[in-house]
């Protein structure tokens, strides 16, 4: 299994390659350059497994053998999840009117990307342990990667990790999580910036090669193939979850609602369907619309401004993702793909070709969610279920309770399962709650970080945050 650039201009690389790189050199994303087919006696097979044994099965089909043996990746894997709160380390909550949870919360920052980040975590420690090699992780948070990917890496000796969060635009309990962990590999950084802002710098030293390479710098943001292929479980878990048989033909369908900011969560989705995995996916989005916008009518745009929601974390103009889920409809047409994502890239403004929209439309449906639908999901639920939901997981309960999950098929109507992910803990997001009229239920281990001495760096507007980087980056390098 090799990987490929989504603009095709460098060469493929194996797994270790596309775990430690952040962007391609030519500035596009790793993806496998052979999408795995599986058939009907596999999916029976993985229907009775475990959530952390179908990990292992999904990673081994893009990870071979010669480079992580088998025994090696299935322990890598079993002490990734070792810190998760839950014995199944995901869980289904089945609801009333037919709404499905898929908490994906379960692990150490209470947000779903624990799952990705701590088994991305246990593969760097394989490859720098064996290679005696030191990297400098650069990335930038809306809110739960930072403190995901501090966890993953925080006190390991041969990794520095350096974090941008947009200082107000995270909730206080997302802040607390980064700037409490005082270890000396770990450096926050608090800019004043929203979440596209600070990804600027970062792909500005990305794209300076020699000081990349110098540096030893990348990524564990969903730029990381790492952390879509562990995603691709989530799809596979949920549909053998919901799913009411396996011995019909064809294979059941199973709706499946994900929330979506950057869009890895949802191109892993796509992967899995890509696999044979017969499932309807659902994107859905807040205020800030780009993908809804390019699932509904081809128009990969910018709007003038990111809008502040509830749902902060998705609060993203410029999903980086999509350019994998294009590739993947394009047949992997990495000149298409170069010569639409140049043109976006200048113009910040992109129609889709008609083939391809076409192709895109029929892969994903879409719903944007406000504020207002966002605390209407929350209420709902709570006063059907007693149950809590973070505004993320609530973007996906809006599009539940707005649209029928149900389709005429021979006459006869004929129900399809539908599963929400839940990416987040509703305890992450007291201010939500307050203003849906609930009461938060928090954990004593969220309490306990208000009393926590805190550590960051402040990025004012004004300085040349690329710069501020570079130099924190070579000092600490000196250190080595």
């Amino acid at each position: 299994m090799e990987y490929v650039s989504t603009r095709g201009g460098t060469r493929a690389v194996d797994f270790e390659g596309a775990l430690f790189a952040g962007y391609a050199p030519d500035g596009g994303l790793f993806m496998p350059q052979r999408i795995p087919s599986l058939d009907r006696d596999t999916l029976r097979r993985w229907s009775s497994l475990s959530y952390p044994e179908l990990v292992k099965e999904l990673c081994s089909l893009f990870v071979p053998a010669k480079l992580v043996p088998r025994n090696a990746l299935s322990e890598l894997i079993d002490r990734a999840f070792s810190r998760f709160r839950h014995k199944n380390v995901v869980h289904l909550s089945r609801l009333k009117d037919g709404l499905n949870i898929l908490e994906l919360w379960h692990g150490v920052t209470y947000a779903f990307k624990d799952l990705s980040l701590s088994c991305t975590g246990q593969f760097l420690q394989y490859f720098l342990e064996k290679k005696q090699k030191h990297v400098s992780i650069l990335v930038g948070t809306s809110g739960d990667t930072g403190s995901s990917a501090i966890e993953s890496v925080r006190g390991q000796k041969n990794v520095d990790i350096f974090v941008l969060l947009p200082k107000g635009f995270c909730t206080q309990i997302q802040e607390l999580q980064m700037t409490t962990v005082i270890e000396d590999n770990v450096h926050v950084f608090a800019a004043h910036g929203n979440s596209d802002e600070i990804d600027e710098p970062i792909k500005e030293l990305f794209a300076d090669v020699d000081f990349a390479g110098k540096y030893h710098l990348m990524s564990l943001n969903s730029i990381n193939w790492s952390r879509i292929m562990v995603q691709i479980a989530h799809y596979f878990y949920a549909y053998f979850q919901c799913t009411p048989s396996l011995d019909t033909t064809p294979l059941p369908m199973v709706e499946i609602v994900v929330p979506t900011g950057g869009g890895g969560n949802i191109t892993a989705g796509c992967i899995a369907q890509k696999m044979g995995l017969p499932i309807r996916l659902i994107t859905v989005v807040n205020s800030n619309d780009i993908i809804h916008r390019t699932v509904q009518h081809g128009d990969f745009s910018l709007a003038e401004s990111v809008k502040t929601t509830l749902a902060s974390a998705m609060d993203i103009q410029e999903p980086y993702n999509v350019e994998r889920i294009l590739w993947l409809l394009s047949g992997s047409d990495s000149c298409l793909i170069k010569t639409l994502m140049e043109q976006f890239n200048i113009s910040k403004r992109l129609k889709l070709p008609e083939d391809l929209h076409r192709k895109l439309s029929k892969t994903l449906g879409s719903c944007s969610a406000s504020d207002q639908d966002i605390v209407g999901a929350m209420q709902r639920c709570w006063e059907e279920n007693q149950y809590l939901l973070c505004p993320h997981s609530a973007v996906a309960a809006h599009y539940h309770y707005s649209q029928p999950h149900s389709f005429i098929c021979f006459s006869f109507l004929s129900s399809i399962p539908r599963c929400c992910l839940a990416p987040a803990s509703a305890a992450k997001f007291q201010d939500a709650l307050l203003r849906a009229g609930l009461v938060p239920q928090i954990p004593p281990e969220i309490t306990a970080l208000t009393a926590m001495e805190t550590r960051s760096t402040p990025l004012e507007r004004g300085q040349d945050w690329a710069q501020v980087l570079r130099g924190q980056i070579e000092a600490v390098a000196q250190q080595w």
